[in-house]
């Protein structure tokens, strides 16, 4: 394996960076910053040509852009920057309760298909899902989504945004997506249909009902390709499991020093092997006791140990956000995530040990690795 190379593919608040190593990941080039003093919310690599990048460029003043390489980032190109809703888009819930109209703003997440490096699929906030079958030239909603009861759906503090896609390489007609404030969905028909997967998160705090079908946070959900009926989710408040793509969900959180937190990752080859990394809470977005510490799980829950060594242990308070961590598929399994003071950390020995690869970065907004032959 140590033939392999990896790439890891960094979204900051100020531009992109592109950093590789061989499959001793000890040593990394950086590349960058391209599209220097750009929100880049998310980098992704086609999983059939990897050297076929996507990219979600960003800003206030200039609007949205997807950028597109053909040649492992050394490159861009430009290529579409149209999301329309489809019909009328109606209104969701505001921050106060009341009805505001659907408005793109960016795109948070993209999700190249399995099967076609020209089909990508993107997330948007407003919270919609998106669709280019030409590489990223043009794209089309899949309206059917916002038909689960979009009216109900509720921004979190960091707006609506459609943060978490995940297909299903065995089944390309089933994907799961994940929408803060709305919660979890499912299509078992390519998108023509949705199916709200909530049932057994519980929200006392933002939600009056407990039962609520929408409207619960869900920061971020994981699945293993070989396990597809296995969902991980971090929650606002709660680490949660289902067996049963996502049906019935029960609570995993056990002995973390606290159930808050943003990302979540399963091991490449250890399905049963889950990483999160807990925030003190809601209002208080660092690591509890200033300690920047990884937890794993490799029981798929309940028992989680603190990984620590190379990691800050004190006078430490940065956030690590939902798309900031990822992992590599070399043996032993490479972790990586990146923080919002602009360091990023991988272990490659499964986050027994951590290296800081790189320093100083603009705030990390996601983390993307790719395994190269």
């Amino acid at each position: 394996m140590l033939m392999s190379n990896v790439r890891l593919l960094i979204g900051t608040r100020k531009g992109a960076f592109i950093l590789t190593s061989d499959g001793t990941r000890t040593d990394w080039e950086i590349s960058g910053p391209h599209f220097a003093g750009w929100e880049m919310y998310h980098l992704k690599g086609s999983p059939i040509d990897p050297d076929r990048i996507y990219a979600s460029q960003t800003s206030g003043w200039f609007g949205q852009l997807i950028q597109r390489s053909d040649d492992g980032g050394k490159n861009w190109e430009a290529v579409g920057n149209e999301f329309n809703y489809v019909g009328v888009p109606g209104t969701h819930k505001w921050y106060d309760g009341t009805q505001h109209p659907w408005e793109f703003k960016r795109v948070w997440h993209l999700e190249p298909s399995m099967a076609d490096p020209d089909t990508v699929y993107a997330g948007v906030e407003d919270a919609a899902l998106f669709k280019t079958t030409d590489g990223g030239k043009t794209g089309r909603e899949l309206p059917a989504l916002r038909g689960a009861k979009g009216n109900l759906w509720q921004p979190g503090a960091g707006g609506m945004g459609l943060h978490t896609i995940i297909l299903d390489q065995g089944n390309p007609a089933r994907m799961f997506v994940a929408i803060s404030a709305a919660g979890a969905f499912r299509t078992d028909d390519g998108g023509e249909s949705w199916k709200a997967i909530n049932r057994g998160l519980k929200s006392p705090y933002e939600l009056p009902d407990p039962d609520a079908e929408v409207g619960h946070c869900v920061h971020r959900i994981a699945m293993h390709p070989a396990r597809p009926d296995v969902l991980f989710m971090q929650k606002h408040w709660d680490v949660m499991r289902t067996d049963n793509a996502g049906d019935e969900w029960r609570e995993i959180s056990g002995d973390l020093p606290t159930d808050f937190g943003f990302p979540i990752q399963v091991h490449a080859t250890e399905p049963e092997t889950i990483y999160v990394v807990p925030i003190k809470s809601d209002s208080e977005h660092f690591p509890p006791e200033g300690k920047l510490r990884v937890y794993r799980s490799r029981c798929g829950g309940d028992d989680w140990e603190p990984m620590t060594k190379g990691l800050p242990q004190k006078d430490c308070y940065v956030n690590v956000l939902r798309d900031a961590m990822s992992a590599d598929a070399l043996e032993p399994c490479g972790i990586y995530f990146g923080t919002t003071g602009g360091q990023v950390y991988g272990s490659a020995d499964d986050g027994e040990t951590w290296t800081a690869i790189v320093r100083d970065l603009p705030a990390v907004l996601s983390v993307e690795a790719q395994t190269l032959p």
